[in-house]
């Protein structure tokens, strides 16, 4: 079957994949390899990953045995914030292609907003100039902390990674983030796997018109509402299906149901202050 793989320009000219895998919760270097390389001979061209996962290295050696050319496939990776800081973080994404076994990353972002963002989004912006990594942005910056890297960055972010799915359709982030050529791209694209989310009775209804699951309705979703969305599986058949959701399109009238099951409802609800306690005790392996 083939597929029709949909692009975003972002606000440096990069062209970014759409769609991708996400290596979350893999665990182990060859798990990640298999998944990786079964998602590229399916059509994948983008993988998210990041230090904290554990796991560069298995998507470093996917990329290499794909026998696909390094600039056909797009990698994401993250820095944790023990990583963070002006000299630190140079070294910090030195380490970081190594483990990647790459001359350089297509997008790098700040992982938490704590720490010395500050400093690291200059090394980030140093990073760019020096080749080592194309397009940076931001995950889980939804605070003040935001407010702060826009203001100061010589380089915008050219994506901010947050939650983001049919109940939580983060409308004002997006409006907010736009004049700065800013992409917004999912994570827990499908509510977690929410069963209430996955059930709902409009998604099962599309499904039944264009031949698809619940999930895949929701994927197309993201894609038509210009997310940049990677679903994470290991499973063959599941990284297969959920790629299979460039043969249809959604209708406007569609798209506005969908809009309207917004409530407003995260899946992942800690404070600040919570994250900062949950996160400080956790640093990742080299």
């Amino acid at each position: 079957m083939r597929h029709k793989q949909t692009t975003i320009t972002l606000n440096n000219g990069c062209r970014i994949p759409q769609f991708g895998l996400g290596v979350y919760l893999i665990h182990g270097d060859q798990a990640t390899e298999e998944a990786c390389l079964e998602a590229l001979s399916t059509g994948y061209r983008h993988i998210d990953t990041a230090h904290a996962y554990g796991n560069e290295r298995g998507v470093g050696q996917a990329v290499k045995k794909s026998g696909l050319a390094r600039g056909e496939i797009w990698i994401t990776s993250k820095l944790w914030p023990n990583e963070y800081g002006q000299g630190k973080t140079l070294e910090a994404i030195d380490k970081m292609l190594a483990r990647l076994d790459t001359p350089y990353l297509d997008l790098l972002l700040l992982h938490q907003q704590f720490g010395d963002y500050v400093g690291a989004w200059r090394d980030m912006e140093k990073a760019v100039a020096r080749g080592k990594v194309r397009s940076i942005g931001l995950s889980n910056f939804e605070s003040q902390r935001l407010e702060e890297i826009l203001v100061l960055s010589h380089i915008k972010p050219a994506v901010l990674q947050v939650e983001c799915h049919p109940y939580y359709q983060q409308h004002a982030l997006k409006q907010h983030i736009a004049p700065y050529g800013t992409v917004l791209e999912s994570w827990y694209p499908l509510g977690h796997g929410d069963a209430a989310l996955l059930a709902e009775p409009l998604f099962a209804c599309l499904g039944r018109k264009y031949g698809k699951s619940g999930a895949q309705i929701i994927l197309r979703w993201h894609i038509q509402a210009g997310n940049i969305v990677f679903p994470k599986s290991q499973n063959p058949l599941h990284i297969h299906e959920n790629f299979d959701i460039f043969d249809f399109s959604l209708t406007a009238k569609e798209m506005a149901l969908i809009g309207a099951l917004d409530k407003g409802q995260r899946f992942y609800n800690l404070t600040l202050a919570q994250q900062e306690a949950r996160l400080g005790a956790f640093i990742p392996e080299d």
